[in-house]
């Protein structure tokens, strides 16, 4: 960019631009109390303490005198004066030109995390957006460190052009005018509401619309640089016009530089991330995103062998199994010493053996087939006792249970189905299985709707019964086929619910019928004279004798 004209840029006054870091010391807020305090590289851009990169320690900087003097900027626009002190109404910073209540409805159109309230996240938020979007090494050359004085010109011409070309910083004003869009989303904007003005583009924005093309985080403090007619903050400008270090985060100006892992270095920059040895034309290895040289890897990553107690290098196969590791040719039994590389091996207190060696010292056997359980066959086990799993069948038909339900009796398995066949109780009558609601009858099970009378078979169950020759009847059955009729009334003498009965030689009475056939009083206890096929009492029988 030689030849760029300057004629409206203030050059970059460091005695009226005061800025400090207040760094050293600074917790990391992502690392907490592992981390002892920010400790800057001497030019790296991360922490010497914890690796972490200086964005994510709590680094505040003291304001500076105006964003416009931040940029290097000429002069003030009219636009941009300041109407009140932002940190008498407790921010850190306020956009220029708004009233205080206009200053809180620019906010409420935000997250909270961009409001800058002092002594809030947001006020962190922002102390940390100006660290990251606008880098100081990038706005001016006095901050730049690992400049070559060969490049003082380029880097001059590139801020130069930049400044004068792309960078600005937004006003915030109320839409005046009906039938505005927003630049970003398109979507209209209400009359009379605030909106962000890019007078480089002459476009407005919602506020909350007014962000970086390719970080898209909300511009800071209203800067902004234009490229392609686009918002970009402005290290994502410069990104896109020159190449930045990935390990001091300056911009390169030097035609020769070092491109690897997808990133641009300063020549002297691409090192061990550990120990900072140069790293060009040397094997490095990766580790989360930052290159190690083989030495450093070794020593802080590298696994040691179990066997052999030495480094597992980048050059050995590092054989691994809970938490341990081996070299290839040290990944042996412990006891007869062969290789267990792609072979089955069991492990036993922290020893790994062959299947041969761990089978003859530690494998259980099956409580089927007698035999060991080898390595890495499978097991079945039910409480103290196991089964191969070809074993784990049942003791009748021999079919394996694998996962399906089993009934354990005594010390053997039964399958659910020849359990029931050999075990399950049957009715005595039809002989199939009694699985709920039998009666039992002289020591013997039946099923509910087995259990009938002999003659008339309607079911017993619940209701009164007797026996005969060992079948059931019911009251009237029995009665009726089997019992001794009362000479009176002719009804069966059953004896059911302990009914008493009178028999006199081959005559039976109900007790109740047991009466005189004169005077039909009871003769149950009395003495009594038959008279043809009657019984009569004593007085009866006198009354007849005297007429």
């Amino acid at each position: 960019m030689n030849g760029v004209r300057r004629a409206s840029v203030e050059s970059f006054d460091e005695k009226s631009v005061q800025i400090t870091d207040l760094e050293d010391g600074q917790p990391c807020l992502q690392c907490g109390e592992t981390c002892s305090g920010f400790s800057p590289h001497t030019w790296r851009k991360n922490c010497t303490s914890c690796k972490c990169p200086k964005e994510v320690h709590d680094v505040c900087h003291e304001e500076w005198v105006s964003v416009r003097a931040r940029l290097g900027l000429k002069g003030e626009d009219p636009n941009n004066y300041v109407a009140f002190d932002p940190r008498e109404k407790g921010l850190a910073w306020a956009p220029p030109g708004l009233p205080p209540h206009k200053v809180e409805e620019y906010f409420s159109m935000l997250p909270e995390i961009s409001v800058p309230r002092l002594g809030t996240p947001g006020e962190r938020h922002r102390d940390r957006q100006l660290a990251t979007q606008l880098p100081k090494q990038d706005l001016a050359r006095a901050y730049c460190r690992h400049l070559d004085s060969r490049h003082y010109a380029s880097a001059d011409d590139f801020m130069a052009a930049r400044n004068e070309i792309a960078l600005d910083i937004g006003s915030v004003q109320e839409v005046l005018e009906r039938g505005h869009e927003c630049g970003v989303c398109h979507e209209p904007l209400k009359y009379g509401s605030l909106a962000v003005m890019a007078s480089k583009l002459g476009i407005l924005y919602h506020p909350s619309c007014f962000q970086c093309t390719q970080c898209r985080e909300l511009l800071v403090d209203l800067a902004y640089c234009v490229h392609d007619d686009a918002l970009y903050c402005e290290r994502h400008y410069a990104e896109k016009l020159m190449p930045r270090c990935a390990a001091c985060d300056e911009l390169i100006f030097s035609g020769e530089y070092t491109k690897a892992m997808n990133k641009d270095w300063h020549s002297g920059h691409f090192c061990c991330w550990q120990c900072d040895e140069s790293l060009t034309g040397q094997r490095y290895v990766l580790r989360d995103e930052h290159p190690y040289c083989i030495k450093c890897y070794e020593s802080v990553f590298a696994n040691g062998c179990e066997e052999c107690n030495k480094i597992i290098g980048i050059d050995s196969k590092d054989l691994s199994y809970k938490d341990k590791h081996w070299h290839e040719a040290c990944f042996l039994c412990n006891k007869c010493r062969v290789s267990l590389v792609d072979k089955q091996f069991g492990s036993k207190v922290d020893k790994i053996y062959c299947g041969n060696c761990y089978d003859a010292q530690f494998a259980s056997r099956c409580d089927g087939c007698g035999e060991i359980f080898r390595a890495g066959t499978k097991k079945m086990e039910y409480k103290t006792r196991q089964w191969h799993e070809k074993c784990f069948c049942c003791v009748v038909c021999k079919n394996p249970i694998g996962t399906k339900s089993f009934i354990p009796r005594e010390q053997e398995i039964y399958c659910a189905s020849c359990y029931e066949d050999k075990f399950a109780t049957r009715c005595v009558k039809c002989n199939k299985i009694i699985t709920s609601g039998g009666v039992t009858y002289k020591q013997e099970p039946w099923h509910r709707d087995c259990f009938t009378c002999s003659h008339c078979n309607n079911s017993l169950a619940g209701q009164r019964f007797t026996s005969r020759d060992d079948k059931p009847y019911c009251a009237e059955c029995f009665g009726e086929l089997f019992a001794k009729r009362c000479t009176a009334c002719s009804k069966p003498i059953t004896g059911i619910g302990g009914t008493r009965f009178i028999s006199f030689e081959d005559r039976h009475w109900h007790n109740d019928c047991f009466i005189c056939a004169g005077c039909n009083t009871s003769l149950v206890g009395r003495g009594f004279i038959t008279d043809g096929d009657d019984i009569i009492c004593p007085e009866c029988a006198k009354q007849k004798l005297s007429e």
